[in-house]
């Protein structure tokens, strides 16, 4: 009678072999083909897979090289510049007058009671985000006394900072508008055509900025929108235009209420800087009350990222004012339907920090002393820009320097003249000769001023 042991060992099954183990599951993973003995399925290696590199051969080998992106590209191209004297007037970020980053003193106190705070947890947010966030996002830029709040006529999300907000709103009125054609400006910011394009939307521009007169085409913008089909959409920046600066005035705005109400177009607002323009919160939202008092219905994306400095926390919502409150509350269904396979739901630290602010009174008016600071440093940056390209004799009428407002400023200046800048004087911009007057300081302006003049007397 055999050993115990070796009954045991009989009694096991056999552990096949490392080999064989990989030649089991390579037969599997291969594509279908008469079958293969042992021998076959052996000699085989995993250099067959296609998408395992095999001596830096890959499945992605034939994809060109992207271009940067024309506004983010400046950066990359200014921290590539070693020379001392660079100046990145490219980035749409505050910056002090010590050419750093802000963190506004009230979000740093409200981070900081947030992390004192030991109920606080990290669970999932609702698809619609921070329930009290959206509602006093929605009394920041309507009002709190806004007839539309008051009748429940308003449905707001949390989304990704403006970007996600004008996209979640895109995709839900591709989904759901009986137009899907949207209006937006020549020039805007360079996202918002790739983000409606994206979003299923068919993009169309109206006249806004007239180069002769570094103003608005106001003619030309009454005129594009006239002859825009019944019920388009239109895009309109709420306040300091980007990347002109240039804004229309409360009576334009009001001629320019009438006429799209008159041919039912659908507006469409992105407010990346209310308060940031003028210093007053109320001031920058008149434009968007203005058609919220009216009754009709309309789309808003806010952003926090300049207003309260939460650039990489990506906070912002997406309001949409309803015809009537059961209307509303359809709205918001289908809005999570929307945002659910996107990104299923919004993040909690960022929001949190804007409604702590929000909520409290005093915290509040702290807010809004830094951020009329801010405005007010930029406004300054204007009128001393002004004043170095006057003393220096710059060919040109610059008074569009101190008429604009809010972050951008349009120079006029053309292609070659921004290359000329930066390889002379390594100043960085984006190509169309947008800058940033945040970006600007007193000692910077000069070195500024100079390389201006130059561009514009030795190049037309």
């Amino acid at each position: 009678m055999a050993p115990a042991s070796a009954r045991a060992a009989q009694a096991q099954p056999q552990q096949p072999s490392a080999d064989r183990r990989l030649s089991t599951l390579v037969g599997h993973l291969l594509p279908s083909s008469p079958r293969r003995t042992a021998a076959d399925t052996s000699a085989t290696t995993l250099e067959s897979f296609p998408t395992m590199a095999s001596q830096g051969s890959s499945v992605f080998a034939a994809l060109a090289q992207a271009p940067e992106d024309p506004i983010l590209g400046v950066t990359v191209a200014y921290n590539k510049d070693p020379s001392p004297v660079k100046v990145n007037l490219g980035v749409g970020a505050y910056r002090t007058e010590e050419g750093k980053p802000l963190v506004l003193n009230v979000v740093r106190r409200a981070e900081q009671m947030l992390i004192n705070n030991p109920s606080r947890v990290k669970e999932y947010l609702p698809i619609t985000g921070l329930a009290e966030f959206n509602k006093l996002s929605a009394k920041l830029i309507f009002g709190a006394d806004s007839p539309a709040i008051q009748e429940n006529r308003v449905t707001t999300v949390q989304c990704l900072s403006g970007t996600g907000s004008l996209r979640v709103g895109g995709e839900f009125l591709a989904r759901h508008y009986h137009e899907r054609t949207i209006y937006i400006p020549q020039p805007t910011w360079g996202n918002h055509p790739k983000v409606f394009t994206l979003s299923g939307l068919t993009v169309r521009s109206y006249r806004y900025y007239d180069p002769a007169t570094r103003g608005l085409d106001f003619k030309g913008l009454l005129e594009d929108l006239s002859s825009a089909p019944l019920g388009s959409i239109v895009l309109l920046h709420a306040c300091a235009h980007n990347p002109t600066g240039v804004d229309p005035t409360i009576d334009q705005w009001e001629q320019i209420r009438q006429l799209m109400r008159s041919k039912s177009l659908l507006p469409f607002f992105d407010s990346a800087y209310q308060g940031f323009a003028s210093g007053s919160l109320d001031k920058d939202a008149q434009s968007v009350r203005m058609f919220v008092a009216d009754g009709g219905e309309l789309l808003m994306a806010q952003s926090y990222a300049k207003n309260m400095g939460l650039y990489g926390e990506r906070v912002g919502a997406l309001s949409i004012v309803c015809g009537s409150a059961d209307v509303a509350v359809r709205v918001e269904s289908q809005l999570k339907l929307v945002i659910r396979p996107m990104y299923s739901n919004p993040p909690l630290h960022g929001p949190s920090i804007v409604a702590t602010i929000l909520k409290d009174s005093e915290m509040f008016n702290e807010w809004t002393l830094e951020l009329k600071a801010m405005a007010d440093r930029i406004i300054s940056m204007r009128q001393q820009l002004f004043d170095a390209l006057k003393s220096r004799g710059t060919p040109g009428d610059w008074s569009h320097i101190i008429k604009q407002i809010g972050m951008f400023t349009f120079t006029g200046l053309n292609s070659d003249q921004v290359a000329f800048m930066r390889q002379e004087y390594h100043i960085y911009m984006t190509s169309d000769g947008r800058i940033s007057m945040a970006g600007l300081s007193t000692r910077t302006v000069p070195h500024l001023a100079d390389a201006i003049h130059a561009a514009v007397t030795q190049l037309k």
